[in-house]
């Protein structure tokens, strides 16, 4: 059974732009609630740690610098499958991909640059909820 958890950041160009106000709204107007958000701007090695899946992945040292380089907006939504309905909401990595009225087609700069991180599994969405909030954002 799919969970209704999921992890989702707001990335440091769209927060830095000030598209977070839309990104929010635009999750909300699909159903999502937001159960825990805060900002932080993450240090090179938190960032590194939280991305440590992609380590030795050719972008990996360009996501680090870019996620350490600015505020970023970590929250847990909530809304039945959470993950594939989050997945669906922002759209593929790259925008020029993305179907419209997706977030990245929306907000995102470009492939490096795309506004949101978003869970891709459950239980990835567990692991990357408790890198930020603790395991109670996730119950």
């Amino acid at each position: 059974m799919a969970g209704n958890r999921t992890l989702a950041i707001i990335k440091p160009d769209a927060l830095g732009s000030g598209k977070a106000g839309k990104i929010i709204a635009h999750l909300e107007a699909q159903g999502f609630k937001i159960i825990c958000a805060r900002v932080i701007h993450m240090t090179m090695a938190e960032a590194g740690a939280f991305y440590e899946v992609h380590r030795g992945r050719p972008f990996y040292a360009e996501l680090v610098e870019f996620m350490s380089s600015g505020p970023c907006m970590p929250m847990v939504l909530q809304k039945d499958d959470a993950v594939a309905a989050y997945r669906t909401a922002i759209g593929a990595t790259d925008p020029a991909e993305a179907a419209q009225g997706t977030v990245r087609k929306l907000y995102a700069e470009s492939k490096g640059r795309n506004a949101v991180h978003g869970s891709d599994s459950d239980e990835n969405a567990r692991v990357e909820g408790t890198f930020f909030f603790g395991v109670a954002a996730l119950v």
